[in-house]
Order: C-alpha cells, then sequence, then structure tokens
C-alpha cells in the first residue's frame, strides 16, 4: 500500500519537473546575460567590441566559422589548441600565456544562449532602446513590455497543476484504499492548503527567499556596472587622455603611491589651463569652473587676493566680464544675446549650480566630483601595489577610458571578478626586487620547472589579503 502511494506521488513529482524543464529549456539571451556576467565578465569588455583580457566577442561565430569547433573552444579550449586546430593556435597565440577557463559543463542550449546575447549585444538587437512606434500611436515611442505578467501566468499555471495532481493523488489513493478494503478519509483543497506540510514548505520557501535576497542585495553593494553620472564639470578623458595622450598618473598622481587613485585637485587642471583658458568644445563654460574654484583670474593671469573673504557679487563681476571679454575678443557678439538672453548670465548660473550646494553653500573651494566606483568598506584594495608593484594598466580595471566622454563603471568590480584575474594574472618577476624573495619560483622557472607564476601562487586567494 505504502508502495503505491509513494509510486503515485513519484509520477506526480515527475510530471511537474518535465512541465518546468519544458519551460526553462531554451535557447534565451537573457539566460546568456547571467551566464556572461558569471563566468566571461572578468576577461571581456560587455560592449562586445572592445579586447580587454580576452579577444572581442562581437562576431565570434563568423570568425569562427564552426559552431562545433567553436562550442568545443568554449568548453576546452587548452585541448583544441593541442589538436593544432588553426583558429585556437591563432587566439593563443595573440593572447599566449593568459589560458581561458574551461567550462566543460556547459550545455550547447547555454552556449547558444550566451552567443546569443554577445550577437544581440554586439548588433544592437538586445537591450536596444524601443524603436518609434507605427503612426497609430503618434510617433511616441513604443512601450517596452514587462515580462512580468508572463512570469506571474506560468507561476499561476504551475499552480493550478499542482492542485490539480495534489487531487488526482488523492483520488487514486482513495481508489487504493477502497480495494485494499480500507478506509480513507478525503481531504478537502482548505485542509491540504492548511496543513502542516504545507506550511512548513511555504515557511521554507519564504526563508530562502529572504535569505537569498539579502545576500543579493549584499553582494550588489558598489557594483554598479555601467554606471555613468553627469559631473559637475564636463571633462572629457578622450580630449586629455586619448588626444593628449595625458597619462592617468599625471592627474591621478596617487595611485602609483597610495591605496586610493585620488582626484587631482584644481591646481593640477590649472598647471595647464592658466596657458588655455578656452576649451575646444564649450569655450569658457566648463573652464571657468576651475577658475572660479581655485580662485585665478584669467583677466590677469594672477590668483585673486583674499579670494575666500569675497562675497559672491564680487566673483560673479570677475568672472562674467572675463567670459564676456572673450566672446568680444573672439567677434562672437552674436553669442552674447540668444535666444533673447545674455550667454554671460547664464554660464554664470551653471557655475553657481555645478560648484555650490546645500552643504557648499560658496564658489570658492575644492569641486565635489561624482564617485563612481566605490568598494564597500570591508574589501581592501590598494592601487600602488596593483599599480607600480603589479605593472597593472589603468584600463585593465577601468576600461578604456581615453575613448570615454563621459566615465562610467567599465568593470563589475565583484569578488568572483577580482579572483578569476588573480588566477589569470602572470606576476611579473623580471627586474622586480618586490618579488626578490620569492626564491623558489625563481628557481624554478630559471630551471625550466615552471612557466609563469599566478598572483594566486603568491597569496592572491586568501581571504585576509582582501578581508582584513
Amino acid at each position: 500500500m505504502i508502495y503505491k502511494h509513494l509510486r503515485i506521488k513519484s509520477i506526480a513529482i515527475t510530471f511537474l519537473m518535465c512541465i518546468a524543464g519544458f519551460l526553462s529549456a531554451e535557447v534565451s539571451p537573457d539566460a546568456g546575460k547571467v551566464l556572461f556576467k558569471n563566468n566571461c565578465a572578468a576577461c571581456h569588455v560587455k560592449d562586445m567590441r572592445q579586447a580587454g583580457t580576452g579577444p572581442a566577442l562581437g562576431g565570434s561565430q563568423e570568425r569562427w566559422a564552426d559552431d562545433a569547433a567553436l562550442y568545443a573552444w568554449i568548453r576546452n579550449s587548452q585541448a583544441m589548441i593541442q589538436k593544432g586546430h588553426p583558429r585556437a593556435v591563432e587566439l593563443w597565440n595573440q593572447y599566449k600565456p593568459t589560458i581561458m577557463t574551461a567550462f566543460p559543463k556547459l550545455t550547447d542550449d547555454e552556449i547558444g544562449s550566451l552567443l546569443a546575447y554577445v550577437n544581440g549585444t554586439y548588433d544592437g538587437t538586445y537591450g536596444a532602446k524601443p524603436a518609434v512606434a507605427a503612426a497609430d500611436n503618434g510617433g511616441a515611442p513604443a512601450e517596452v513590455k514587462s515580462k512580468l505578467p508572463l512570469y506571474l501566468l506560468i507561476l499561476a499555471v504551475l499552480v493550478v497543476l499542482a492542485l490539480l495532481l495534489t487531487k488526482i493523488i488523492s483520488n487514486l489513493n482513495q481508489i487504493a484504499s477502497a480495494k485494499e478494503g480500507e478506509h480513507f478519509e478525503q481531504k478537502t483543497l482548505t485542509q491540504i492548503l492548511t496543513s502542516k506540510g504545507v506550511i512548513t514548505f511555504l515557511t521554507f520557501a519564504a526563508i530562502v527567499l529572504g535569505a537569498h535576497t539579502v545576500v543579493t542585495k549584499s553582494t550588489e553593494l558598489g557594483r554598479q556596472e555601467g554606471y555613468q553620472p553627469d559631473q559637475p564639470i564636463k571633462f572629457s578623458h578622450v580630449t586629455h587622455a586619448g588626444l593628449n595622450k595625458i597619462d592617468c598618473q599625471y592627474c591621478h598622481d596617487s595611485a602609483r603611491k597610495s591605496k586610493h587613485s585620488g582626484i587631482p585637485a584644481a591646481n593640477t587642471c590649472m598647471n595647464c589651463h592658466k596657458a588655455i583658458k578656452v576649451g575646444s568644445k564649450y569655450g569658457t563654460g566648463e573652464l571657468t569652473k576651475i577658475f572660479a574654484s581655485a580662485g585665478f583670474d584669467p583677466t590677469t593671469n594672477k590668483y585673486i587676493e583674499n579670494y575666500d573673504s569675497k562675497s559672491e557679487e564680487e566673483i560673479k563681476a570677475i568672472y562674467t566680464k572675463w567670459i564676456g571679454d572673450e566672446y568680444v575678443r573672439a567677434k562672437e557678439l552674436a553669442a552674447l544675446n540668444a535666444d533673447g538672453s545674455l550667454l554671460v548670465e547664464e554660464q554664470w548660473a551653471n557655475i553657481k549650480k555645478s560648484l555650490t550646494n546645500e552643504q557648499k553653500t560658496k564658489i570658492p573651494g575644492p569641486i565635489e566630483w561624482v564617485r563612481i566606483h566605490n568598494l564597500p568598506d570591508h574589501a581592501y584594495f590598494n592601487h600602488a601595489q596593483h599599480v607600480t608593484v603589479g605593472k597593472v594598466a589603468c584600463q585593465t580595471c577601468h576600461g578604456q577610458v581615453q575613448e570615454m566622454e563621459v566615465v562610467k563603471q567599465m568593470s563589475p568590480l565583484s569578488m568572483g571578478w577580482c579572483i578569476n584575474c588573480h588566477r589569470q594574472t602572470e606576476v611579473k618577476f623580471k627586474d622586480n626586487p618586490y618579488y626578490a624573495n620569492y626564491t623558489q619560483y625563481h628557481e624554478e622557472m630559471a630551471a625550466g620547472k615552471r612557466e609563469k607564476v599566478t598572483v594566486a601562487d603568491i597569496g592572491g586567494l586568501e581571504c585576509q589579503k582582501c578581508h582584513y
């Protein structure tokens, strides 16, 4: 009798699992996005166009021209290299000694989902802003449809199926009991839903869901990948680091000798902008903010005495005169009365807005830049250790900043992302006295017993190194 009941329940559970599998087993770029973040984002840039630690992934299928070989490469790249596959050897020669992590357990559907996300991101079809709708909505942007109703519908279907199966199991048990000559008490739906087993399961599910939410929200602290806030001054890294090739450490000088990279003071900006007073893109609109912050009078080329004690009206008179005189000198007088208002007044209002707030009510003083990268307090990171000792390029973590008009957080800055980097990054032993005390590794490399030493080999995976 017990065996029959267990068999009936087993059949029902199997049926439910088949239904769930049918609903979830498909190639989906959304599933691919999750796979990419968990497995690939540490080495590959997520715009799929720029090379990072690994190559740009956009167009991979076209370059391989053989999905079977590409799938095999993703599962075990080193095996493909050892077999001498031309494309595998080409990539190895380009990126060695960095070894791509093997993913032998990825299914065809999972790899298909990953490639769907890569291709959709590369060609702009995934995550693209909604196109302008047809004429029936007056040319307004089409609304993005939420997937929540679909998920709720699936949940409702599963609940109904579970209730139906529960009823079927109960009826089958009643029939089986009748055949055995046993009395079976039929339970109502209310009794089933309020039974000890159901309440225990719901309580357990609530605890698991609550714990998952807490952990997820905690680990997302500071992980604002793609965050790109507006800054008080429209500072262009394209112009400074890209066009003019200014080294990152000229402005962020403390990155080579301190835990923090630091934000340059306005005096650092003035080293160049005493001479360059008019911007190539914004004219006087943005550079005057630096002058007003530092107390530099661009008309006289001198710092203003007792600048902190001057009233806002006195400061305004200095810089509005400079702005107006510059447009007169450039013979762009039409700009001074554009749209019936003085451009000088517009620029001054923007200067005041950028340099003051509820806490900082006076214009003189430091520029309050908006922080972009922010690790939680329990995570220790030292810029000097990476920049000076490890010789890590700024772009490794911050992306191609020299190509960013407005800087954004390129990398996820997650623990997994850091750990993967430590596992794969080779320590630069050559001509680096910092690592002179690792005599065993030096001897092994000299004897040909070891090809490289990674950060993980010298303790880069020890918890206390980052969580002191």
